[in-house]
């Protein structure tokens, strides 16, 4: 069979190195005060990539891009430090992280790709466990929770290391509350300024388990006030939440941004292969799909020459080809499609698909979590980032200084291995929509992030 997809590693600037910004107007603060920037959030927040915590990824966070803006700031800049939990090393915590290499499928030695393995002989770091910040009185800057979502934040015991790893690492009282964290560190910093990037994490647990959960916003709680991590959080639940958390950061004064959640159809991780994506380049293996294997199916089959749809099974048990729309996820794997047959002689299981019917609850969710945020910046008077509009835009690429970006799996440069989260190029493209949004609010001049001088996809 035809490899579903092929990376090609075309040229691609890879420096590393942190730009300068070009300067053409005074950088000012307008009517705001940068001088202490807090950074409330998830995954992206954290400066998660690759499908795992590692200390370069952390240091080109989107908020540690957005402080260095602010710093150039002379009059109510930031000043002082900007304390983020970092790790120790860069081979992942608490798993491996993903690192580029030729892979080679199981059944076929001699074909090989480009693709995501893990460190090899990775070992956990015990430094990593936990951080303990020692400066300015357990200043933490940066208290992005990879995985946290919004209806968490009541959750007692939450950052336990069996509940979220990453919250263990550095909360003060692991046996509190996010909400009790979110206060403890509003009140020993008194912010001036604010980020909050949330909400991603209350829909995708559902995406990445194939919406095999509660997809219709009326979930309930598994125990407590902890709701199962693969349903969408339920609106009521959410909305509340999030003001609680708006609140709380807005309780000294501070100003801030509120930044708007992508939908799935954004990410690599739910585009890269393609519902068509089965290849049939000879008519005996069409007419075997045909007549030898799915002759007594219950489905009207449509295979023939050239690209036809994977033979799925959907959430209610039904085995049929998927329809045009439809996504397979990248944990389906190459792997198990090129050697497993999935979605030619055994159908693609339900937890690696999303249907129309889950994919339309997803962006439904989606829009309404967004559009909650937006309220909530209208009535709080904060700056909104449209983030989702436009990470949409890579779907058909972005130009930045002469540099494509896309939302193709590795080759867009914008996503990390894990298809989901940012390369620091991706952060520097964030950033900017957040440096616009706060210029536009504030009035302030903050320049904007030179994006080709920071790191991508690195390649072998």
């Amino acid at each position: 069979m035809k490899k579903i997809f092929t990376i090609v590693a075309g040229s691609c600037l890879m420096a590393a190195c942190t730009p300068s910004a070009k300067v053409s107007v005074l950088p000012t603060a307008g009517i705001t005060d940068f001088n202490n920037y807090l950074a409330v959030g998830s995954s992206y927040t954290a400066g998660f990539a690759d499908n795992s915590l590692y200390v370069t990824a952390q240091t080109y966070s989107f908020p540690a891009l957005l402080n260095t803006q602010f710093q150039l700031v002379q009059n109510n800049g930031s000043r002082g430090y900007f304390i983020q939990p970092l790790t120790t090393g860069n081979d992942g915590y608490p798993a491996s992280k993903y690192v580029l290499a030729m892979t080679y499928p199981v059944c076929d030695s001699a074909d090989s790709t480009l693709g995501p393995v893990t460190v090899t002989n990775y070992v956990v770091n015990p430094a990593d466990v936990t951080y303990t910040a020692t400066t300015n009185n357990g200043q933490i800057n940066n208290i992005g929770v990879p995985g946290i979502r919004v209806v968490d934040y009541p959750v007692q015991g939450y950052g336990t290391q069996a509940v979220n790893p990453y919250a263990y690492r550095f909360y003060h009282n692991t046996a509190g509350t996010p909400f009790d964290e979110l206060l403890y560190r509003v009140n020993i910093q008194h912010p001036n300024f604010f980020t909050l990037w949330m909400g991603m994490d209350d829909v995708l647990g559902y995406a990445l388990n194939g919406g095999q959960g509660n997809g219709n916003g009326s979930a309930i709680p598994l125990i407590g006030n902890f709701y199962n991590t693969i349903d969408i959080s339920p609106i009521a639940v959410f909305e509340k939440n999030y003001d609680s958390i708006v609140n709380a950061c807005i309780s000294t004064g501070a100003q801030g941004a509120l930044i708007s959640i992508p939908d799935v159809d954004s990410l690599p991780f739910f585009t890269t292969i393609p519902a068509n994506g089965l290849i049939l380049p000879r008519q005996t293996l069409v007419d075997s799909m045909n007549k030898l294997i799915w002759a007594s199916a219950n489905f009207n089959k449509a295979f023939t020459l050239g690209a036809n749809y994977f033979v799925i099974q959907d959430h209610n048990g039904n085995v049929r080809q998927a329809v045009p729309g439809e996504r397979i996820l990248l944990s389906a794997t190459q792997q198990n499609i090129i050697c497993n047959g999935w979605g030619s002689v055994t159908p693609i299981p339900a937890k690696y698909v999303l249907t129309t019917d889950e994919l339309q609850y997803i962006r439904t969710a989606t829009q309404t979590f967004n559009a909650y945020i937006q309220l909530e910046a209208n009535n709080h008077n904060l700056a909104f980032v449209d983030m989702n509009s436009f990470l949409a835009q890579l779907y058909g690429g972005y130009t930045y200084n002469g540099i494509q970006y896309s939302m193709q799996y590795i080759t867009g440069e914008a996503f990390s291995l894990d298809g989901i989260n940012l390369t620091p190029r991706g952060n520097a493209l964030a950033t900017n929509q957040v440096v616009q949004a706060i210029n536009a609010k504030y009035h302030s001049t903050l320049p904007m992030m030179d994006v080709n001088s920071y790191l991508g996809i690195s390649f072998p």
